[in-house]
């Protein structure tokens, strides 16, 4: 498996695991904090944030000078979709 999709997963997850959709969100340094420090600040993860903004599975917010970032429930039955493939 592509270590961007792998990366795509742990960040849908981790806001599915804290209830992020629509009108919550969080800051985008929180969603990092679901990979290993290794992993973070790297090139794939930049990618894997543009694929799930590309396919509208996490919407952007700019709130107190931060980006934050929701689940789009309008997607859910995608994204549920997209957790199940290998």
């Amino acid at each position: 498996m592509d270590i961007e999709i792998i990366i795509m997963k742990r960040f849908l997850r981790k806001l599915m695991n804290l209830n992020i959709w629509e009108g919550r969100h969080t800051e985008l340094r929180n969603l990092q904090k679901a990979l290993p420090s290794y992993m973070k600040g790297i090139k794939q993860t930049r990618i894997a944030l543009k694929g799930l903004l590309n396919r509208k599975f996490i919407l952007v917010k700019i709130s107190t000078g931060e980006k934050h970032v929701s689940l789009n429930s309008h997607k859910q039955k995608e994204i549920y979709e997209f957790l199940k493939k290998d």
